[in-house]
């Protein structure tokens, strides 16, 4: 009997998602890929999950819909280069605080920083300073090792650095002035890798019908 192969509703551009391919990819997964438009978001994917936000992970006895737990399914499935470094508590420990910092506190600033307009009640400066708090403490760990908690790639970096290529988008002339010398080697090692050029692959968008597209 064939195994369904589990289905993937994703966005290109969507940081959230970027996660989700890096670690399907890297894990050595494959996935029906369903490339979707936000705006007008398929009823096959409501359906499978009224949380309406991309990525979500159609399993044939479950659905995922946060991104940092399909990273977690994929790299559990296999996890080849030990992004979980799962013989490393400590490491462990650091990765869960960075990611956390991540989502909870820096992406709240990053939208207010893209999107200033939609919040007035500050300047941009003031939200991009915000901003710099993770990015001091990003930099702060690169000075001392070539990744976010260690020398090898791990789920930290993964996590974490489609939200900084975000942050380094809105205003590029401003990041790589910046005093994040680092930071900044570290971004475009991941922007130039073999990596983030798979999962970046464009795709068009998928309708009720189409034939299935695997990815990677």
């Amino acid at each position: 009997m064939m195994t369904q192969q589990p289905i993937l509703y994703s966005f290109r551009r969507c940081p959230y998602a970027m996660r989700a391919r890096l670690a399907i990819t890297g894990s050595g997964q494959s996935v029906a890929l369903r490339e979707v438009v936000l705006k007008d978001k398929p009823a096959a994917m409501l359906q499978a999950s009224p949380k309406a936000t991309v990525p979500v992970l159609v399993l044939p006895d479950r659905v995922i819909d946060e991104s940092r737990d399909i990273m977690r399914w994929a790299l559990r499935q296999s996890d080849p280069h030990n992004w979980l470094c799962a013989d490393d508590p400590d490491q462990l420990w650091q990765i869960e605080g960075m990611i956390q910092e991540n989502d909870a506190v820096f992406k709240q600033h990053l939208d207010r920083y893209k999107y200033f307009e939609r919040y007035p009640g500050h300047s941009q400066e003031y939200y991009r300073q915000q901003c710099e708090v993770t990015l001091a403490r990003l930099e702060a760990s690169l000075q001392q090792h070539d990744f976010l908690v260690g020398d090898h790639v791990s789920l930290a970096d993964m996590a974490i650095f489609p939200f900084i290529r975000q942050f380094a988008h809105v205003d590029r002339d401003w990041f790589y002035t910046a005093p994040y010398p680092a930071l900044q080697r570290w971004l475009d090692y991941h922007l130039e890798s073999a990596l983030f050029s798979a999962i970046m692959k464009k795709y068009p968008r998928w309708e009720e019908g189409d034939a299935v597209v695997s990815f990677p």
